[in-house]
């Protein structure tokens, strides 16, 4: 069953079926409960009605027994002669009894009936409390079947005890019982095909919508537009859901295919620039070598390097790199870092140094802590300043120049890759746009942040390590 729509009609129907089965098996077990208590309440009535004629005196001959199509009833004294018999009543669990077309006729009989029951139990008079029930067979007019009796005891007037057994025919219950398994049995088979068609349709018009959403995937993949979306159904389902959430995931691999072109593509022109001038200074130098500028060539090649190392960092960033879990001193870094940059346009300025460490890559964060730097010395006017602070749990790295800062407008698109606010400024003192951006993606798999907190304050907040 390949089909989702055939396993679900199929699963249901074993549910359904399942659940009939067991409740038609109760359903025939009460039904089955009730009749028979039925039988046994008319055949106790019956036998006490007997019993109770009995005790008050009536003589055996006179006895009204009930008919015995209805109701057939056996008299018998302790030694086991039948006192009375029913009308048309032949035999009782295949023992004959002797009987005149009259009721209430006194017939012996040889066969012991009861014959251990419980001798002055009773005083003249009483019928006995106790019941018993049994199930047995009678013949009555020449027909057997099936009885429940009822059994009681009873004493004349004077003191002889008789044993009353009446019973009360089977065959309705046998009947009703038989009549329900039977609509049952035949219902049932027709339900299922009711249950597994209904569900077959149901299961295909609320999977309808899967199909349009697989569909349109399936073209969406064979024409490579990320454009498109999935149509959404109008119904708040989970198949709903689905579909906004199949969009959402398309809007966000379109967003990073787009990215991914877009850096790709400024890369490209990165690249293309120092590299062409490498290679003018080269041939300039292989046709004139008075006139090779050797100091260009070395600053093109570092910034070429730098830059190639740049890209290769974002691409491991963006292929999912998770940093180590080294414990890093923030405070002996900022200031182990600070003291190398002796080459600076404007002295660091090492201000208050909170002790705390936090967990990752000591390399990667004294990335980011040279990027942030670097940034302000290009924008710096006398002064840059670098310091650590603890704030609950975090720790906190600022980083401020006294330059003009960043519009507030702009402060979220400087983080973006190869985003340069300064149009006018020389690519050789601008660099290519990238260090911030690595910052941030640095910050975000520490599992901290990097944000413009005001105009000229930089701030990289992590999570202290545990």
């Amino acid at each position: 069953m390949g089909s989702v729509r055939a396993r679900a009609a199929a699963g249901a129907t074993v549910v359904v079926a399942l659940a009939l089965i067991a409740a038609g098996t109760a359903v025939l077990l009460v039904l089955r409960g009730n009749l028979q208590n039925q039988a046994r309440l008319q055949a106790q009535v019956a036998a006490h009605e007997v019993a109770v004629q009995i005790a008050t005196g009536t003589p055996y001959d006179k006895l009204e027994l009930p008919d015995g199509d209805d109701h057939p009833v056996v008299v018998t004294a302790e030694d086991g002669r039948v006192l009375a018999v029913g009308e048309d009543v032949r035999a009782v669990d295949g023992k004959r009894v002797a009987a005149s077309q009259g009721k209430g006729t006194v017939v012996p009989s040889a066969e012991d009936e009861d014959g251990d029951e419980d001798e002055g139990a009773l005083k003249p008079g009483e019928v006995d409390e106790d019941v018993t029930y049994r199930d047995g067979t009678a013949e009555v007019d020449g027909t057997v079947a099936d009885y429940r009796f009822a059994v009681i005891q009873a004493k004349d007037g004077r003191g002889a005890e008789a044993t009353v057994r009446a019973g009360a025919e089977l065959a309705p219950e046998q009947d009703a019982v038989a009549s329900v398994r039977d609509a049952m049995l035949i219902g049932l088979p027709l339900l299922l095909v009711v249950v597994a068609g209904v569900t077959w349709l149901v299961t295909r018009r609320a999977l309808r919508p899967v199909e349009g959403i697989r569909g349109e995937m399936a073209a969406i993949t064979a024409s490579t537009d990320l454009s498109r979306r999935v149509p959404v159904p109008p119904s708040k389902d989970e198949i709903g859901r689905l579909a906004r959430t199949t969009n959402e995931t398309l809007a966000a691999l379109e967003s990073a295919v787009e990215r991914q072109r877009r850096f790709v593509a400024d890369a490209s022109h990165e690249l293309r620039s120092p590299i062409a001038s490498l290679r003018t200074q080269l041939e300039v130098g292989v046709a004139h070598p008075e006139l090779l500028d050797v100091p260009g060539a070395v600053e093109d090649t570092v910034r070429l390097q730098r830059l190639a190392a740049d890209l290769l960092l974002l691409a491991r960033l963006d292929a999912g790199e998770r940093p180590s879990e080294a414990r890093v001193d923030l405070a002996a870094m900022v200031r182990e870092e600070s003291s190398q940059r002796v080459a600076d346009r404007i002295p660091v300025r090492v201000g208050e140094l909170a002790g705390g460490e936090v967990a990752g890559s000591r390399s990667q964060l004294a990335r980011v802590l040279g990027n942030l730097l670097d940034n302000a010395q290009r924008h710096a006017v006398a002064s840059v300043r670098v310091a650590v602070v603890r704030e609950g749990e975090w720790a906190v790295l600022r980083v401020e120049d006294d330059g003009p800062g960043v519009p507030e407008s702009e402060r979220e698109r400087i983080f973006e890759r190869f985003v340069r606010l300064d149009d006018a400024r020389a690519r050789d003192d601008g660099g290519a746009g990238l260090g911030l951006a690595i910052a941030r993606d640095v910050a975000v798999r520490h599992g901290g942040s990097l944000g413009v907190r005001t105009g000229s304050v930089f701030e990289l907040r992590l999570p202290v390590a545990g």
